[in-house]
């Protein structure tokens, strides 16, 4: 019996050593369209490596902003900046908080903010955070927290792309890779904010429809919040404008807000401040630059009391 066992692990191994090679040969052999369950975005949209090695040089910030790409386009850190207060910003497109939280795990300690405004965005709690988790083992180097998240996704593609990701962090196939500042529209700006090229929104939008929110996210979510609070960090929970003809109709805004008030410390600035769609926004969710100073100028006032 014991030799019995002793062969299955054995076999059991080779066979997850054969699974790991043929992940690593497909990926790097196959055309995209032939492999649709390994995906690797290295240096994809919204400069998430430019952020990511940037975030290694930071230490003992003033602000520390968290959430989705409304965080990353959305708080412009220079602006705090101007205003003494030192601030990284940590977004990524549609981070859910399972990102957050390998994100926390990886560099809360290193960046020992004395304020971390974790924006909150309806659609991300309903999420199930399979290509969020692609772009961050993509862009970041990967450990015991990417391997959890990418097994809790339940996700074939985002095991694949994670084990793929790690045989190249392994190897060292991509350590020259550098990201332009400038990709299109958007430039990378220092302290993690991507600002857009001036443009207006041209178009009118559709209400959102947002799926039931995700047990799952919403148990990260909390974690993540009391992970902070046991560091002594002052928690500020900001719900980032959108266009008020992108405002989610099958969720009442009212019940969000009282989720997120539980919670902690809350403003939702689409009641707190006055902006055009179409002066405001560049396209359906997110602030063009004017707005972007516009919604930081207030959140200030908001920092300040």
């Amino acid at each position: 019996m014991r030799k019995f066992i002793a062969h299955t692990l054995l076999f059991m191994v080779f066979l997850s050593f054969i699974y790991v090679g043929s992940v690593f040969l497909f990926g790097r052999l196959a055309s995209n369209e032939c492999k649709p369950n390994i995906k690797y975005r290295l240096g994809a949209y919204g400069h998430f490596f430019s952020r990511l090695k940037e975030v290694k040089t930071k230490h003992n910030i003033d602000i520390l902003f968290l959430g989705s790409s409304h965080a990353y386009r959305g708080f412009d850190t220079r602006i705090f900046e101007q205003n003494g207060l030192s601030a990284f910003n940590l977004g990524s497109s549609a981070q859910t908080p399972m990102q957050t939280k390998v994100l926390l795990d990886r560099y809360l300690k290193q960046l020992n903010p004395k304020t971390v405004v974790y924006e909150v965005y309806p659609t991300t709690f309903t999420l199930d955070g399979v290509e969020a988790a692609i772009d961050l083992v993509s862009n970041d180097h990967n450990d015991v927290s990417s391997f959890e998240m990418a097994l809790r996704t339940r996700n074939i593609k985002a095991f694949n792309s994670f084990l793929y990701a790690s045989i190249i962090d392994l190897v060292g196939l991509e350590g020259t890779f550098s990201e332009p500042r400038l990709k299109g529209n958007d430039t990378y700006v220092p302290g993690g904010f991507v600002e857009r090229k001036m443009s207006y929104k041209s178009t009118s939008a559709q209400a959102q429809q947002l799926n039931p929110l995700n047990i799952k996210q919403m148990r990260y979510f909390q974690a993540n919040i009391e992970v902070l609070k046991s560091r002594g960090i002052k928690v500020i929970l900001v719900y980032a404008p959108i266009p008020k003809s992108s405002l989610p109709q099958s969720m009442p805004s009212a019940y969000f807000d009282r989720l997120m008030q539980a919670t902690g410390e809350y403003y939702n600035f689409n009641t707190l401040i006055e902006l055009d769609d179409s002066l405001h926004f560049y396209d359906a969710d997110h602030l063009n630059q004017r707005g972007v100073e516009l919604f930081n100028t207030k959140l200030l006032e908001v920092l300040s009391k």
